[in-house]
């Protein structure tokens, strides 16, 4: 049994009961922000909702329920055949002169080690956490089961063309490679075999 805990009164631009992607996107910063913004900006009216946000303890909030759909991407159709899951996590992160510690671009701080490997700029990341990616691999099998998603998975963050007529589990970075989410601190192996081990 998964625990999933209903979150907000978000607004959906609009509805549809046949979804063929699970889109997997973070946060860019902490979750208290993160959900503040959401709430808040745009006066209440902001529209880049995700369907499912998990923090990094692994509880799942449910902001928007599986048929329903915000603004997320450009691309309207993009978004009424997806479920998007964003996951927690500062995203890239900058040394601060003289001092242990990282930030993001907001200036969120990070005290722990980081994930180190080049990728799209950037050199430096924070880690996904163990019990995210196995809730969410728990919750994609869960919506995979649910909605007849197909249960296929890229298994990478690079950019694949059409990656739009894909069916199955994708992330936002395969879309376009201006985005870095997920990055590649995210270990796609061991989520992969979650997915398989569910």
């Amino acid at each position: 049994m998964i625990d999933i805990i209903e979150y907000g009164d978000f607004k959906p631009l609009g509805k549809q009961k046949k979804k063929k992607q699970i889109i997997l996107m973070h946060s860019s910063r902490n979750s208290e922000n993160y959900l503040t913004s959401l709430k808040y900006r745009h006066y209440g009216n902001y529209n880049k909702i995700p369907n499912y946000f998990i923090d990094r303890d692994g509880k799942i909030l449910k902001l928007l329920d599986n048929t329903e759909h915000s603004g997320i991407f450009n691309d309207q159709l993009i978004n009424k055949n997806s479920i998007i899951i964003c996951l927690e996590n500062l995203g890239w992160l900058q040394k601060e002169p003289l001092k242990k510690s990282y930030i993001n671009w907001i200036g969120d701080i990070y005290n722990q080690e980081p994930y180190e490997r080049k990728w799209r700029d950037y050199f430096i990341w924070q880690p996904y956490t163990e019990t995210q990616e196995k809730k969410t691999s728990e919750l994609c099998k869960k919506l995979i089961n649910e909605m007849s998603i197909n249960n296929e998975f890229v298994g990478h963050n690079t950019k694949i063309n059409k990656i739009e007529r894909f069916e199955g589990i994708v992330t936002r970075s395969n879309f376009d490679s201006d985005f870095t989410d997920l990055s590649p601190a995210f270990n796609f192996e061991n989520f992969g075999k979650y997915l398989e081990n569910e």
